[in-house]
């Protein structure tokens, strides 16, 4: 798992757009697609998957989309890695019965324990982190763009 696959990559992508371009109204996958480069057919299915586990909300109707299922400091990148890891599926080498005893002894645990690590430091970055990192490197949030605070 210390690597990333392109689904999880692509999801955590997705959902950082949504987490910082969103407006008034929900994101539309179209716009994901047009800002990350994401392919269509990946995108969709990972924003089904993460409706379908409660990270984000899907909009039906021509002006729908994607929202946020909470607010964006209490999603972290950890859960969205979890949400696709098990929708993948669990073929993990380091699961495998083959193997030497140094394999399955002194190496596999080793791995496990930086894995683990991994994701204990997932956990604590949350989309608000990363709105908040898009933002400092000088990122413009077209959602905000159209936010009209006048009253």
């Amino acid at each position: 798992m210390l690597r990333m696959s392109r689904k999880t990559l692509f999801a955590v992508e997705a959902v950082l757009d949504i987490a910082y371009h969103s407006g008034a109204a929900p994101v539309q996958s179209r716009e994901i697609t047009r800002r990350q480069g994401i392919p269509r057919r990946y995108l969709e299915q990972a924003l089904q998957t993460l409706v379908h586990h409660g990270v984000l909300i899907g909009v039906r109707g021509p002006r729908g989309g994607y929202r946020l299922a909470r607010e964006r400091r209490r999603i972290t990148i950890g859960e969205i890695v979890r949400v696709v890891r098990q929708v993948e599926g669990d073929d993990d080498p380091l699961h495998s019965e083959a193997g030497s005893p140094l394999g399955h002894q002194v190496v596999r645990p080793l791995w496990m324990e930086l894995q683990s690590q991994l994701m204990e430091h997932l956990d604590r970055v949350s989309l608000d982190d990363l709105c908040n990192r898009a933002n400092s490197v000088g990122i413009i949030s077209e959602g905000r763009q159209h936010l009209d605070f006048s009253i």
